[in-house]
């Protein structure tokens, strides 16, 4: 697919300055030589067969008298989810870190406060809260009882107009529609359309009891078993034998491995159409409420609501999205961005081309695309140099401080926590980094504070079809900038 060529003139001032070394005016990408200190990255490229055409890398000091090193950095890439950190960085800065989601509660009727009756429906209005889980659920409708209700007459109606209805399916991505990240956005996203399953080996009775986090939604068990089995923990979701079909829920046909403990599942609900209605009545009876009517779909009433319930503030939905690579919510959160014209509904392509209005004047002339707001695109791109201008920008903002507290520590949370000193080096827990990961990118993007004290905005991105198997080579680059990338030419003064 062709790129979208967007010229906007750069901001004058401290982002100007930043960018002029970033963007304009240095050395063509393919002319830095390799400094010997980075043979380690070379070998682990060569002992996976991956050419170095495959890796882009721009490297610099946030002090523009610093260390850099840039290798194809203009090259349009693939960033995969580091394109979040447009879609966040855009979100903080045009709504501010504390920011909320205000999701409408009607009760549509008359209530009668002495048999908690109300002679009506109760309306929810979605306004694309990502944070609608099962906690705030619950807590969103213990609101609605404290105003009285206990029995509902009518319905409960929910509005979902405030995003227009997306097209195709999950599975159209991977083919596996169960992943939660392939759920699509929706205006009332109930605990994203997905449901945990908790496996809980009972050795004695040689079985696993098998639980949902949510009360049983097609009138099933709560709890059911499957047979223990013995071996090591490998591939257990496998030897589960998951069955996908059109039921309310899988069914898993297999067994579980003992040696696993305790684990979860999340998986995303068979039927996403139904799934808020079948949500939302069950969790009404579960707090013992009653309901004459049904679950269903309407609009909401033109006068004032009962009550507004409040989401977390943005600044803590930015850190879910980045430490998790949360695909859903960055798409909820791009969705919400957007300035519909007259009210309408707003739809994807409204919602990726403001973003990309607004990224283009901090982007200054040069092609890219983002193809939506998670990064979950085969033809997104974006180089390595576009991605470096842009954490320098971030490093410059008054949402800094936001955006570098969401993104995974080097071994220690989110999407890097699995890793030690061993991996790191001296990036173990000095370097926050956000991750991108498909079937054929690997990509690393963040700020490096290396073992001198001086900070450097960090970009490594691999396309190829084997770029999955480039961490060492990215974990032996991380290491060498927090060593002060010794042998790279360094700026000026």
């Amino acid at each position: 697919m062709p790129l979208t060529s967007l010229h906007h003139p750069l901001r004058t001032g401290l982002a100007a300055w930043l960018l002029a070394g970033a963007v304009a005016g240095a050395p063509a990408a393919t002319a830095a030589p390799w400094p010997a200190e980075l043979e380690p990255v070379q070998q682990a490229l060569a002992q996976v067969k991956l050419p170095p055409e495959s890796l882009g890398i721009w490297i610099h000091a946030i002090r523009p008298t610093g260390a850099q090193f840039e290798w194809q950095a203009r090259q349009a890439m693939n960033p995969a989810s580091l394109a979040k950190l447009a879609t966040t960085w855009a979100a903080l800065e045009q709504l501010g870190p504390a920011w909320t989601w205000r999701t409408p509660v009607w009760l549509n009727g008359r209530l009668q406060p002495d048999s908690g009756v109300l002679e009506g429906d109760l309306v929810i209005k979605g306004t694309g809260d990502p944070k609608l889980v099962l906690e705030r659920l619950w807590l969103l409708l213990r609101q609605v009882q404290a105003l009285g209700v206990r029995e509902i007459r009518g319905h409960i109606v929910l509005d979902r107009s405030a995003f227009a209805p997306y097209a195709g399916s999950p599975a159209d991505f991977d083919g596996e529609p169960w992943r939660p990240g392939n759920v699509q956005p929706d205006a009332l996203l109930l605990n994203y359309k997905a449901l945990t399953y908790s496996f809980r080996p009972d050795p004695e009775r040689r079985v696993a009891w098998v639980s949902t986090d949510v009360p049983p939604l097609d009138g099933g068990a709560a709890l059911s078993q499957l047979p223990l089995s013995g071996g090591a923990c490998e591939d257990w979701r496998g030897a589960l034998k998951a069955q996908w079909s059109d039921s309310k829920r899988p069914r898993f046909a297999g067994s579980y491995p003992a040696a696993c403990g305790e684990l979860r599942w999340p998986v995303a609900d068979p039927d996403p159409r139904t799934f808020n209605a079948r949500l939302l009545a069950a969790m009404w009876r579960e707090l013992g409420g009653k309901l004459g009517g049904e679950v269903l779909e309407g609009k909401a009433p033109a006068t004032p609501p009962s009550f507004e319930f409040a989401s977390p503030p943005l600044a803590e939905v930015v850190r879910d999205i980045n430490k998790f690579s949360a695909n859903l919510m960055a798409e909820q959160l791009l969705l919400s961005l957007a300035r519909p014209v007259d009210g309408a509904p707003v739809t994807l392509e409204l919602a990726r081309q403001q973003l990309r209005d607004w990224l283009a004047q901090r982007l200054g002339d040069g092609d890219f695309l983002l193809s939506n707001g998670s990064g979950l695109s085969r033809d997104s791109r974006l180089s390595a140099a576009q991605l470096g201008g842009l954490l320098l920008q971030i490093w410059a903002s008054p949402s800094m401080p936001e955006m570098l507290a969401s993104l995974p520590l080097a071994g220690q949370d989110g999407t890097l926590a699995r890793g030690d000193a061993k991996r790191f080096g001296a990036a173990q827990g000095r370097a926050h980094l956000k991750t991108g990961s498909l079937r054929d990118v690997t990509a690393l993007a963040g700020y490096v504070l290396s073992v001198s004290g001086q900070r450097y905005a960090f970009v490594a991105i691999v396309n190829h079809g084997r770029a999955l198997a480039a961490r060492p080579a990215l974990d032996a680059l991380l290491r060498w900038t927090a060593q002060d990338m010794p042998g790279a030419a360094r700026t000026a003064p």
